[in-house]
């Protein structure tokens, strides 16, 4: 099959070529965005190959549909930036990736935890100048701390393993609790977490209910001083009522790898521009965020998977035969990052 893969970048072509080892398919690769201004890119393929941040609404399936396309292969996880019912309607098949590697999120989101506790970024940058001062660096030790897992799929219960191994209370939010979730996890009501927990990891993915779970209201019930971190979705975070929390200091303490508004940000160098949203360039200015350009997936193991999934999936459409991770319709229960599924519905 001739498939179209956009936003693709260095590592994507390694990849993916390395997973195409027979040569059977051929892969064209495009650095830009797939939208309804550049879906025209894709006319005389026969599939397209999409990321995260890229957009396939109505109009930009139409297009490609138009344009022979009848594949969408998805290099991710999540599909809530596809039009299911538009593809339905189309005909159009859109395949995913359900698992890739849980242990690499929740280890990423362990990483800014424990940055933001120490400050050791802003320690980096201290002694890189020659200014050893420990002023404005100071932890807490995790042991004892209480931390709240909002969505237990695999990447919320690996989170949890390891900080139950830092020697913490673990308090966990899921509608339905998930029957692999070990004994030292605690189920407790989301306005309970919110009170009890000292840091609280979002691991929920974004549907209707959890659009803005973490909102003014929700930040109100959380104590004084809480961590908050988002390696998820970043719609599931009100960004407007976190800077508000931040200049309280309700909250003590921010780590995002994901943004609401990231799509017209993340992956791309910017360096030489500047940036035109303001909300993340406020998030920005305080000395308590941490912010990684949605990276938690960015392991040689994840992409690995990522990339032979992907042709695994265009393999099983081409032939017919073989797995096909297939997202049917917009009912399909919700998927966390990795692809497990949560109880959120």
């Amino acid at each position: 099959m001739r498939i179209a893969v956009f936003s693709s970048k260095p590592y994507d072509r390694i990849f993916l070529t390395r997973a195409n080892t027979a040569g059977k398919h051929t892969l064209s690769f495009f650095d830009t965005r797939l939208t309804a201004d550049t879906a025209f890119m894709a006319k005389g393929f026969d599939g397209v190959c999409a990321f995260v941040n890229d957009c396939l609404d109505a109009a930009v399936l139409e297009m490609l549909y138009k344009s022979g396309s009848r594949l969408v292969a998805l290099r991710s996880a999540g599909f809530n930036h596809v039009d299911l019912a538009a593809a339905a309607r189309l005909g159009m098949t859109i395949v995913r990736v359900p698992a890739y590697s849980p242990h690499a999120v929740a280890e990423h989101a362990v990483a800014l935890l424990l940055s933001l506790n120490r400050m050791t970024y802003r320690a980096y940058n201290r002694v890189r100048e020659g200014n050893f001062s420990l002023d404005g660096l100071l932890g807490f030790d995790l042991n004892g701390k209480t931390v709240g897992v909002v969505g237990t799929g695999q990447i919320g219960l690996i989170f949890a393993d390891i900080m139950h191994g830092f020697g913490c209370q673990m308090l966990a939010y899921d509608p339905f609790p998930n029957s692999d979730a070990k004994p030292f996890i605690k189920y407790v009501p989301l306005p309970t977490l919110f009170s009890k927990a000292d840091i609280i990891s979002l691991h929920c993915p974004l549907t209707p209910d959890t659009h803005h779970l973490i909102n003014s209201d929700a930040i109100a019930q959380m104590k004084a001083g809480v961590m908050i971190l988002n390696t998820g979705r970043g719609r599931v975070v009100d960004t407007q009522a976190v800077i508000a929390g931040l200049k309280s200091g309700k909250i003590g303490r921010l780590g995002l790898d994901v943004y609401e508004e990231e799509e017209q940000l993340f992956f791309e160098d910017l360096s030489e521009q500047v940036i035109s949203d303001d909300q993340f360039m406020r998030l920005t200015t305080f000395h308590n965020v941490l912010i990684t350009g949605h990276q938690a997936f960015f392991t040689t193991e994840a992409l690995t998977n990522i990339a032979e999934t992907t042709l695994a999936n265009i393999d099983a459409f081409e032939s017919g035969e073989g797995a096909m991770h297939q997202v049917l319709n917009a009912k399909c229960a919700p998927q966390d990052a990795d692809g497990a599924r949560t109880a959120f519905e």
